[in-house]
């Protein structure tokens, strides 16, 4: 894979709308006028247990739009100059209720924390390629999942 340029300062958190409603709520996940729209090649959901940790995965092509609809997930992104950003994303607290979008070339990993169930949804902009991405095992680069 080439060399990929993407730094932690590219990823961008989107605040995303809760709507009440007589019988539930309406929480937005994405819309093509929304920054971070690169295009849609597939949606799926990923469960991640509590305390596992998912990672390191670093896409050539693919744009991540990552929403957790379910408990609460902290994301941890790292580019080849070694900087470091982490995320927490949840749907129960309003300040952590959005979108993170993942631009190609930078490392991700991801892990549950709330107690419960985590799930999160990922808008991708181009469909699953397994000779896209590179994987790392986590002890790889330098983070404490404790």
């Amino acid at each position: 894979m080439g060399e990929l340029t993407a730094g932690v300062e590219d990823l961008l958190f989107t605040p995303l709308k809760r709507i009440p409603g007589a019988g539930g709520e309406v929480r937005h996940a994405m819309k093509a006028s929304d920054p971070g729209f690169a295009g849609f090649g597939e949606a799926y959901f990923s469960s991640v247990d509590p305390g596992a940790v998912k990672g390191w995965r670093r896409h050539g092509r693919m744009t991540l739009n990552l929403v957790v609809v379910l408990g609460e997930v902290r994301f941890v992104a790292c580019d080849g100059a070694g900087e470091q950003r982490a995320r927490h994303l949840t749907p129960d607290r309003g300040d952590a209720y959005g979108r993170l979008t993942v631009p190609p070339g930078l490392w991700l990993a991801f892990g549950g924390v709330g107690a419960g169930p985590n799930l999160l949804l990922n808008l991708a902009s181009i469909e699953h390629d397994p000779t896209e991405a590179e994987t790392l095992p986590i002890a790889d680069l330098p983070w404490s999942w404790t």
